[in-house]
């Protein structure tokens, strides 16, 4: 490693290849099982939104790849990635990892789903290939953060390209100069800025980043482009200057790489919505079932961290995927509906006139002592008395995540009768030898797994 530039390409390959080579350890094979169901879930689940049809006929091919789950019809494989990335993040209600707050299942969920198509690798090696595109990914955003995202860009689009690259690559049998030379075309892919918040081009963003590094892989596979194709391709220095041009942290990329899993601190939302602003909705739910009546809140003091008004700051959104970037949105609907699934975020309870009049007496509280997972209410009703409704651990978060149960009952309400069969899918993939694929992961199994 040159001091401050970080590791070559080669060695981040290597260290790849290496960790590919070994079983999984127990806490990440658990981790990626679940951010696989997880993804897998989300994506079924926005498979007939009218953005995934509408995004799903200007791809489609008479044959190629099956163009994303839960998505009739084929695609070329590029557009067969993009599409499910797009789906798996379309609803904002994929995995999280906070540090970095990238979505790392969107983009390596579109890479396995049309690498493996053709590849049908072995389950445990589909696993392995999956976590460590995951991991990755979450490495160089550690790398970058928080100086990347706070610059305005959109971390899952810029790091998941190199996520969807080391799974592709995976997949593809890629050895080490080849998987380098993957690394360095995806890393001059990188996509997205924050400005897209609440609009199509967010989960773009996420199925970009899977196209990208399906193609940078396919490319290196073919020798399209080499390390020494004129200096064009940069070396991980290269991309960490563009990334964070004042504050990067090179070591973050390596170190314990395949023995400390960044990816078993992957979390899963409760709610389809930024997750900064779920500590909220957690208290309005609270609220509304220990029986405050929206129709009698006058005032309500919503006592956040500063990043709840920087991402969620929306006071007024007038569809589902701004209200998705409304912390006040969230908070008024947890209070009228006593819940935050997708239909309180849907265009029609965006414009809810219950719900819009309840939104203009929130008011953001910033607090910069606030933890990211905590918040606190003040709800002031008609007869001047006020109650305070704090959370401590937002549903979902590393200190209160989502059991496994609670995964399965999250994934049931998304495809209802569907979630038991791939979860059971998902925790043979450990110990499957036989060719496995994605798209096998959602057909109907025999015998189930014992559930949790």
């Amino acid at each position: 490693m040159t001091e401050g530039m970080g590791p070559a390409y080669e060695d981040i390959a290597e260290a790849v290849l290496a960790a590919a080579a070994r079983p999984l350890p127990e806490e990440a094979a658990a981790a990626a099982r679940r951010t696989m169901v997880n993804v897998l879930a989300v994506a079924l689940g926005a498979s007939r939104s009218p953005q995934v049809t509408r995004l799903a006929g200007a791809l489609a091919t008479p044959s190629g790849v099956p163009a994303a789950p839960g998505v009739a019809g084929y695609a070329r494989a590029a557009d067969a990635a993009l599409l499910t990335g797009f789906a798996a993040h379309l609803d904002d209600f994929d995995d999280t990892h906070l540090a970095t707050v990238i979505h790392p299942g969107a983009s390596v969920l579109g890479a396995a789903w049309s690498a493996g198509w053709s590849a049908a690798v072995p389950g445990t090696d589909l696993l392995t290939a999956f976590a460590l595109g995951c991991e990755m990914q979450l490495r160089l955003g550690l790398a970058v953060s928080p100086e990347h995202y706070d610059r305005g860009w959109h971390i899952t689009g810029t790091c998941g390209v190199i996520g969807a690259a080391v799974t592709a690559g995976l997949l593809g049998a890629l050895e080490r100069d080849r998987l380098a030379d993957a690394l360095r075309l995806a890393s001059l892919q990188t996509l997205g800025h924050r400005e897209a918040f609440g609009t199509e081009v967010k989960p773009f963003h996420a199925g970009k980043a899977a196209a990208n590094g399906l193609v940078a892989a396919e490319e290196a596979a073919r020798g399209t482009f080499t390390a020494g194709a004129g200096g064009i391709l940069p070396d991980i220095g290269d991309l960490l200057r563009a990334l964070a041009p004042d504050r990067r942290q090179p070591h973050q990329l390596l170190d314990g790489f395949g023995s400390r899993w960044e990816l078993a601190a992957n979390t899963f939302k409760p709610y389809p919505c930024g997750i900064v602003a779920h500590p909220g909705i957690d208290a309005a739910v609270q609220a509304h079932r220990q029986g405050v009546d929206p129709a009698e809140v006058t005032r309500v003091r919503y006592r956040c961290h500063p990043l709840v008004p920087e991402l969620m700051g929306r006071l007024d959104p007038r569809t589902g995927l701004e209200a998705r970037f409304s912390a006040v949105h969230g908070v008024a609907a947890g209070l009228v509906h006593g819940n935050g699934g997708l239909a309180e975020f849907s265009d029609a309870a965006a414009t809810d006139p219950v719900l819009s009049g309840l939104r203009s007496r929130i008011e953001l509280c910033p607090e910069e002592a606030m933890p990211r997972d905590a918040a606190t209410l003040e709800i002031e009703v008609v007869d001047g008395s006020r109650t305070e409704w704090p959370v401590a651990h937002a549903r979902g978060s590393l200190l209160r995540p989502l059991t496994d149960q609670e995964l399965i009952d999250k994934a049931e309400a998304l495809v209802p009768g569907q979630a038991y069969s791939i979860w059971a899918a998902v925790s043979r993939l450990g110990r499957e030898t036989e060719p496995r694929t994605v798209q096998a992961l959602l057909e109907p199994v025999r015998q189930e797994v014992p559930v949790p």
